[in-house]
């Protein structure tokens, strides 16, 4: 009977709740700094998500304004510039092949390619990534 009296009884608050409370302490200054890591890594990789496709949206725009008739690499760069300095990419490198989009003829392909560094344009510096660099390259047939 002693047995299911004690089960009846309502809980009770630990009698020394101050150890209590430090236990809570050291659990959160061990779950912190793996919580911490775990959202600056998902933060970083958005921000590379995001850099590989602003790439690949100004290769694309520039290899389309690189068909156009009378179309100049300074305007292919200026192109560029317009896109990838606007989202906050920094020490990216262009590259058209041919180099000049006039020598194009008909059915020929012309090729943009936009290269920039991870570590420069990453949130939380280089440490994640070093020296990786980012390339894509888009490639349009000359239609006019």
């Amino acid at each position: 009977m002693k047995g299911i009296v004690n089960r009846l009884r309502p809980l009770q608050r630990p009698r020394n709740s101050r150890q209590r409370n430090g236990a809570a302490m050291v659990e959160f200054a061990l779950c912190l700094p793996v919580f911490f890591l775990i959202a600056m890594g998902t933060i970083e990789t958005c921000r590379m998500i995001y850099l590989r496709q602003s790439i690949k949206i100004a290769a694309y725009e520039c290899a389309r304004l690189g068909i156009m008739p009378e179309v100049t690499p300074p305007d292919i760069q200026d192109q560029c510039d317009v896109i990838l300095l606007g989202r906050n990419i920094a020490n990216y490198q262009i590259l058209n092949q041919p180099s000049d989009p006039a020598t194009l003829q008909y059915g020929e392909l012309f090729t943009v390619t936009v290269e920039a560094p991870a570590g420069q344009n990453a949130l939380v510096g280089s440490w994640l990534y070093g020296d990786k660099t980012l390339s894509e390259s888009v490639s349009i047939m000359m239609e006019y």
